[in-house]
């Protein structure tokens, strides 16, 4: 089955539902059982992992998105939480334990850094980042008590691309673990279980829900021992997408192969176009011959969302930012992947550790739409002309 038709069919089942195209919302708390014996062993050996129990540990539609979302991965199974960030915290709280050393790429989500500082720190872990362009180099950062590697690419803000083949490559000879963040591509332009990753974890705010009105985030394991781990941490930490956010991000998931492929269309233009503009410094996206990530970007991924990163060659703070209150199309606002243009401003440079930024003092994060192109380039026009 392909992926589009996967999007279509998959978490559906209509004749389960008395004929309903879409799966109905599962509002629940309590979830009775048949007899006492039923309601006795129900958190039982399998009926942890198989049954709905309780209305914190995700109801029929949680259920139903898990499943389309593993198929589209292509992974064992998948846990639906709360929040992307949530993902991300279940995911590694899920995998370590007092004493562990975790590799984390430098150019991390931000809030992914300061779980594993001011929490993970707390309890034990050592985290230690290295640079985004290691490789199988990742290998000589390796320790006996490292637990995992977690990637991210392209990079938050930055958009570094990583070799994630050779960093996996690396990592299974040594028998460690590893994790990616793929909230930019989705499975749809990148998939990490074929490139040999154990956990991919996607913000289901962005791309799959794609209308800027709910949080959500889903964890997908390569194998059901990993599975199984997701899900009991999970389930221990009480962490569970409301039914109406499962409802919301199902039915967003219909459609994301076309807003992702229209979106990706409109997103290059518009950074093409950026490229040629005077007032631009450098514009950060891995789909431009130019980018430095160019070459790992095109023999690893599909396509490219519709995110990118915007230096500016005037170093004036009060300009950029005049510049960026024009803008018509364009709202000011930190997230993405939904169906409307936005523009962030970001001082630079970010934390880092290995691979610091020594460009700009400030950048700006664009997301494009699913506005008509042209209406984007004009009204960006008007804006760089004040610079």
């Amino acid at each position: 089955m392909k992926n589009d038709t996967k999007l279509v069919h998959l978490g559906r089942g209509p004749s389960s539902f008395e004929g309903t195209v879409n799966l109905p919302v599962y509002r629940a708390s309590t979830i009775l059982s048949t007899d006492m014996d039923s309601y006795i062993h129900r958190f039982d050996d399998e009926k942890t992992f198989t049954d709905i129990t309780y209305g914190a540990r995700g109801t029929q539609n949680a259920r139903a998105l898990g499943e389309a979302v593993a198929a589209l991965e292509g992974g064992y199974g998948t846990v639906v939480t709360a929040s992307g960030l949530s993902a991300i915290s279940v995911a590694l709280g899920a995998l370590v334990s007092a004493g562990d050393h975790i590799l984390i790429s430098d150019s991390v989500y931000g809030p992914t850094r300061t779980f594993c500082n001011q929490v993970l720190s707390r309890y034990g872990i050592t985290t230690e980042y290295y640079a985004p362009d290691i490789g199988g180099a990742i290998a000589e950062l390796i320790r006996k008590n490292t637990r995992l590697v977690f990637m991210e690419a392209p990079g938050s803000l930055t958009f570094e691309m990583q070799d994630i083949p050779g960093i996996t490559r690396a990592t299974k000879e040594k028998g460690v673990l590893t994790l990616m963040d793929n909230t930019w591509a989705t499975p749809i332009f990148f998939r990490p279980l074929e490139h040999g990753v154990d956990v991919s974890i996607q913000a289901g705010t962005k791309y799959i829900a794609g209308h800027s009105d709910l949080v959500i985030g889903m964890i997908t394991s390569s194998r059901e021992v990993t599975h199984r781990m997701m899900v009991s941490h999970a389930h221990n930490l009480g962490d569970a997408a409301s039914p109406d956010d499962s409802f919301m991000a199902l039915r967003g998931l219909r459609t994301l192969s076309v807003r992702l492929y229209r979106q990706q269309e409109s997103a290059f233009k518009v950074a093409s176009w950026l490229v040629e503009q005077p007032q631009v410094y450098r514009v950060l996206y891995p789909a431009l011959a130019g980018d430095p990530g160019h070459a790992l970007w095109k023999r690893d991924f599909t396509g490219a969302s519709s995110l990118f990163g915007l230096a500016i060659h005037s170093e004036d703070e009060t300009a950029v930012k005049a510049m960026v209150d024009s803008l018509q199309y364009f709202q000011i606002g930190s997230s993405w992947g939904g169906y409307e243009s936005l523009i962030a401003f970001n001082h630079m440079p970010v934390t880092r550790d290995r691979a610091p930024w020594t460009e700009k003092p400030f950048m700006l994060r664009v997301h494009i739409g699913l506005e008509d192109v042209e209406d984007l380039i004009a009204d960006l026009t008007q804006g760089l002309a004040r610079i």
